[in-house]
């Protein structure tokens, strides 16, 4: 794993940088993406290479730091990379871990043609935060954000968008909450990569249609 020291270092930084947020995204989600990225290396089998470990650890801490939906100054996009400078990290793994971080959103793979070439470490960091964006926590951070931007929950005029590119996804035009399910959360389960991650996001998955159908039966008055 990474050095103690800059672990302590990149959940100070966490903490700094994600203060403003509100709870979708904040600090006690990356503590939540770290414990399952470690989790998912572990029965990946990661865990005999430290240099592995230390790549996941680091990605999952910082891997929403500067994310484009809170971003307030053009600036932030360089503080991971100049704090894993700061802190001396060798040259390949610091590669790997900026790859992971610039990679891993939905929206690099929300039209279904992202790159197939992924690593292991990619892999497990990629599929935690997933894992974090779907079951009861994901339903709750789903509702969070869109009340955060003060979204309805649901407006039967509007639909889900279908055949979404990249720039119509990260478009801040107007949508209901219960569309983001349909537009990504009932996706992320097929788009799972590592062993470990399909076989835990079955579960959750579950949950959240049972969820989205007791949703729209309430929401009709039929239940």
């Amino acid at each position: 794993m990474a050095s103690r020291e800059t672990v302590r270092k990149a959940e100070a930084l966490v903490e700094k940088a994600m203060k403003g947020n509100d709870a979708s995204h904040d600090a006690s989600h990356v503590w939540r993406v770290r414990d399952l990225a470690l989790s998912l290396a572990s029965e990946e089998g990661l865990f005999s290479n430290p240099h592995s470990l230390q790549i996941v650890e680091l990605a999952a801490l910082l891997h929403d730091i500067a994310d484009y939906k809170y971003m307030r100054d053009p600036s932030e996009e360089k503080i991971v990379e100049n704090f894993l400078e700061e802190e001396g990290i060798e040259e390949t793994i610091k590669s790997k871990i900026l790859k992971i971080i610039k990679g891993m959103g939905f929206k690099d793979e929300v039209t279904g043609d992202g790159s197939t070439e992924w690593f292991p470490e990619f892999g497990v960091v990629q599929d935690a935060d997933r894992l974090d964006a779907i079951g009861a926590i994901g339903i709750a951070r789903c509702f969070t954000f869109g009340g955060s931007r003060n979204r309805v929950l649901h407006d039967p005029a509007i639909l889900p968008r279908t055949d979404l590119t990249k720039e119509q996804y990260m478009k801040k035009e107007e949508q209901t909450t219960i569309n983001h399910f349909h537009e990504k959360l009932l996706k992320l389960k097929d788009m799972m990569k590592t062993k470990a991650g399909k076989r835990r996001a079955e579960r959750r998955h579950k949950f959240m249609e049972e969820f989205v159908k007791e949703f729209y039966y309430e929401w009709n008055g039929v239940s």
